[in-house]
């Protein structure tokens, strides 16, 4: 049988299932990543598991998401972390040595290994022909504990790229065309695999740039294959021996084929408030521009460093802009440094920042009162970057550079010839930020340190054989997890703190939320297409859980957060009409009679608005796992029931 790339590695890491799309397979796990924001959760659910050393060939935490220490809640769960990482078997990368995608990418991604991470962006490691994907907290450390992981067999997505970008286009200019064809819901349910002779062209972190944004088609993930560009990367990184070629058969079938011309493409932009809203640069036209940040999991390698310096090399940054630049390692950092670029960027004006996602999550540098931020980034949903009236625009680092310099949006194709940027026929490599776990031996006597603000992963009881609530929340389409459960720096150091989250669950949306919770003390959220949208936290879930919510019922769901609901317990309704939606106003009394029996036995979900006495049918979108999982009351109830 002839198989696409993605189906041949599914293939020989399939412990369960059948390869047929829609139905529920078990894959084995190579590797898994955490980041801090989500892997202090994450450890605690895996200490609660009792499994004393990870099952995988490689674990790795990193910590790049709360780097801003303002008080001693950051610094306490980087602790927990490394100690936690270094009893059980995991190495631990440490703060400063750059974001989890970058560094995986250079030191630890090997093509045709599968690797999970708890963070919606690490399909990045399709770029080097990973078959790599975001999930859960719980669902990671399952994986560590386990070395399993169950997802529902995709389709088969092809995206042929011939011709060549014409200079001063970008691999994220690709990546925002396919955003434009496809928008956020278009990579539902598809493993999105690039093939054609334009890939040539591409580098490791440009494929990667364009495999990273994956995540925002809602895509399972991306992938390229391995070939010689693959092998010189690695090569450059000193892991020549990682290499393996990869590429799907010539007769592969998929299931839809997308055709994109580069040499037709323009510099492109994503127009607030989402990554889709896609125009060209020109079509926006030269807006004022107030803020530039480059930097992020996206645009923050050692090619994407070296273009924006020479574009600023003597220049100024416009005296109305603030520019700030991450760049993406360690390694990157220490690189600019010793060649110059460093220097360059540092005399255009630009505001360094350290090797970590920051703005992107806003972890500082949010902008003015309604002001224009162009960012290099992969997501510009309302309120993430720390302004509510911030109108972000999702930009190439060409396009971020030769704004930030004229101080309005800029087409950088006006700047005249571009310089090459070449692959180093070596980086630097120096791994001394990478704190490896002890041995099975020594790893008794470590002790796992624990801060006070580090509370316990909150309790789920089995799914009864009724429910009756209100309807506490009615929201729209395109709902994020920033929705849900704000990031930002006044939020993020108590990602190990639930009960003190509960305070701004679904805060951009209505304040007065968690107060209706507690009173009413359970509750039904009703939402509407592409629920759950954006990153993978399971805090997005775990928080609603705190606070009494039973069931979701939208009109359609995001990939990962429909597992998390099931992993907490919580019950995701999809309905049959999606008309049915605009029969329901917040706070109507829903009644889900007989729905233990009813997630058993795999039948319809009928839902009762018992304040209009009317009724309504839904569907529990879950595999045969997960209605197991839901009825034990969450993926650890459902662990303990199967270990007795």
């Amino acid at each position: 049988m002839s198989l696409t790339l993605a189906q041949k590695i599914i293939k020989t890491h399939l412990l369960s299932g059948e390869m047929t799309p829609g139905s529920d397979i078990g894959l084995k796990i190579d590797q898994t990543l955490t980041q801090d924001a989500t892997g202090t959760m994450a450890y605690l659910e895996f200490e609660a598991m009792g499994v004393p050393r990870v099952k995988t060939e490689r674990s790795v935490a990193y910590i790049d998401h709360n780097t801003l220490q303002t008080g001693f809640e950051n610094a306490d769960d980087h602790r927990y972390i490394q100690t936690v990482a270094k009893k059980h078997g995991i190495y631990f990368s440490r703060p400063g040595n750059g974001i989890c995608h970058q560094v995986h990418l250079e030191r630890f991604g090997i093509p045709g290994k599968t690797l999970i991470g708890s963070d919606s962006h690490t399909p990045t490691g399709g770029g080097i022909g990973m078959l790599a994907m975001g999930a859960g907290g719980l669902d990671v450390a399952v994986a560590m504990g386990s070395g399993e992981y169950y997802i529902t067999m995709p389709k088969m997505l092809r995206i042929n790229l011939t011709g060549k970008l014409s200079p001063w286009v970008s691999a994220k200019d690709i990546i925002l065309e396919v955003l434009r064809i496809l928008s956020v819901k278009g990579g539902v349910g598809k493993i999105v695999e690039y093939g054609g002779n334009g890939i040539a062209t591409l580098s490791v972190p440009e494929r990667a740039t364009i495999t990273n944004m994956g995540a925002e088609l809602g895509a399972t993930t991306s992938i390229f294959p391995s070939d010689e560009v693959t092998l010189s990367f690695l090569k450059a990184q000193g892991r020549e021996k990682d290499w393996v070629e990869l590429k799907p058969d010539s007769d592969a079938k998929y299931d839809e084929t997308i055709e994109i011309n580069l040499s037709e493409l323009k510099p492109m932009a994503a127009c607030p408030h989402s990554p889709d809203a896609v125009k060209t640069v020109d079509e926006i036209g030269s807006i004022k521009v107030d803020q530039v940040c480059i930097g992020s999991c996206t645009n923050s390698s050692y090619r994407d460093m070296m273009r924006i310096a020479s574009i600023l090399k003597g220049k100024t940054v416009h005296p109305d802009v603030s520019l700030a630049i991450a760049p993406g390692s360690k390694q990157v950092y220490n690189m600019l440094a010793q060649n110059g670029a460093l220097a360059d960027l540092i005399s255009a004006g630009a505001r360094i920042l350290e090797c970590a996602c920051g703005p992107c999550i806003g972890m500082g540098q949010s902008p003015n009162s309604g002001g224009i931020s162009l960012r290099t980034f992969n997501r510009n949903f309302e309120g993430r970057s720390g302004t509510a009236d911030g109108q972000i625009y999702l930009v190439s680092p060409e396009t971020a550079a030769a704004s930030a310099i004229y101080g309005v949006l800029t087409n950088p194709q006006t700047l005249g010839e571009e310089a090459p940027i070449e692959q180093p026929e070596k980086f630097l490599i120096n791994d001394n930020m990478i704190v490896p776990p002890a041995d099975e031996k020594e790893a008794t006597d470590v002790e796992v340190l624990r801060g006070p603000n580090i509370k316990e992963v909150p309790t789920t009881t089995a799914l009864p054989q009724d429910i009756t609530a209100k309807a506490l929340l009615k929201v729209g389409d395109n709902i994020t997890t920033d929705h849900i459960m704000p990031a930002g720096a006044k939020i993020l150091p108590y990602r190990s703190n639930i009960p003190y989250l509960s305070n701004f669950c679904f805060g951009v949306c209505d304040k007065e939320f968690p107060e209706r919770c507690r009173e009413y003390g359970k509750g039904i959220v009703v939402g509407g297409s592409n629920y759950g949208q954006g990153s993978s936290r399971e805090h997005a879930v775990l928080v609603p859980l705190y606070l009494g919510i039973k069931a979701v019922v939208a009109k359609s769901f995001a990939r990962i957060h429909c597992a998390n609901l099931a992993n907490a317990g919580i019950l995701p309704l999809v309905f049959k009409n999606e008309k049915d939606y605009d029969g329901i106003d917040q706070m109507d009394e829903l009644e889900l009679p007989d729905i233990r029996a009813t997630v058993e036995n795999g039948g319809t979900v009928t839902v009762k608005n018992l304040t209009k006495g009317t009724s309504f049918e839904a569907d529990a979108v879950l595999s045969d796992r997960q209605r197991k999982i839901v009825l034990a009351g969450g993926l650890l109830s459902y662990i303990k029931e199967q270990n007795k």
